[in-house]
């Protein structure tokens, strides 16, 4: 996430396959030649020309576990290196499928005026390399309430961040609820050095009011950011600076909602909780 010195909890061995996983888990597909790393908004929304690598859909009864076969739910407190509040569970309460087809992410306060969330990653069990990697997603909201969706080196804990790299496809912070923010860190640029960009919604809606697809097409040296495929942002080896590009390798998937923090701020009168993270769909798809 985002303008952080990050504390990692690995929750195994990082990923080797490049894009794939066990068989059981996605259906492969031949990948269409189109290239996908111009950026244009046409590029952007052309889904009809990509095959579907690997999905998660969250199709299960309510209530229900997300896929411990693809899911890590990695637990804790202790700030996160970012002076969050939460502590992460593995809770139904806080991580559970919904019956109508979406993984719900809850924050809560609980009785004794703590904060408890989720954090699901895909390490040591998925990690995709290149093509478009994207969600459909209804954030929540609320001043200090920090969702996103995210990518991490599959190389940690091995290659500490920031030299294993991270991909934020996805962050709002909820003092701005109509904007969303992309950014990149690794080495030379992290922390609040990132390599950013922020989409707006054009008519300056809370973009927790409805479903969106957040995504970026990544192909080699080179990272595009959309919503709703809408192009606002892109890195390439020239964006660093000359500082390393370390994102030609694999990445696994993050998804969660932080309380709190250096960059949000905290919760206060006007924020209401319990506060859901809706995720419609995961998908990898090849152009």
């Amino acid at each position: 996430m985002h303008r952080r010195t990050r504390t990692l909890i690995a929750a195994g061995a990082a990923a080797t396959l490049v894009g794939t996983v066990l068989p059981s888990l996605a259906a492969q597909s031949a990948p269409d030649p189109t290239g996908s790393d111009r950026l244009s908004a046409t590029a952007a929304s052309s889904t009809s020309q990509q095959a579907a690598v690997w999905s998660q859909d969250f199709d299960g009864a309510a209530g229900s576990a997300p896929d411990p076969a693809v899911w890590n739910l990695e637990t804790g407190g202790g700030g996160w290196g970012n002076g969050e509040l939460q502590n992460y569970t593995a809770s139904r309460a806080n991580s559970a499928l919904d019956g109508q087809g979406n993984l719900v992410v809850t924050a809560k306060r609980e009785g004794d005026g703590s904060y408890t969330s989720a954090r699901l990653t895909t390490q040591g069990k998925y990690a995709a390399q290149y093509g478009r990697v994207e969600a459909r997603i209804q954030i929540p909201r609320g001043q200090g309430i920090w969702p996103a969706f995210w990518m991490l080196g599959a190389d940690l804990p091995s290659n500490p961040w920031p030299g294993s790299g991270e991909i934020d496809v996805m962050e709002n912070v909820g003092f701005e609820p109509h904007r969303v923010h992309g950014t990149v860190h690794g080495p030379g640029y992290s922390g609040g050095e990132g390599l950013t960009s922020t989409w707006q919604h054009p008519r300056g809606w809370s973009i927790a009011d409805d479903f969106h697809t957040f995504a970026v097409d990544w192909a080699p040296g080179s990272i595009t950011w959309s919503v709703d495929g809408q192009v606002y942002h892109q890195v390439t080896p020239a964006s660093t600076g000359g500082d390393p590009w370390v994102f030609d390798k694999p990445f696994f998937i993050v998804l969660n909602v932080a309380v709190g923090g250096a960059w949000p701020g905290y919760p206060d009168g006007t924020t209401q909780l319990p506060q859901q993270m809706k995720i419609d769909y995961v998908r990898v798809t090849s152009r």
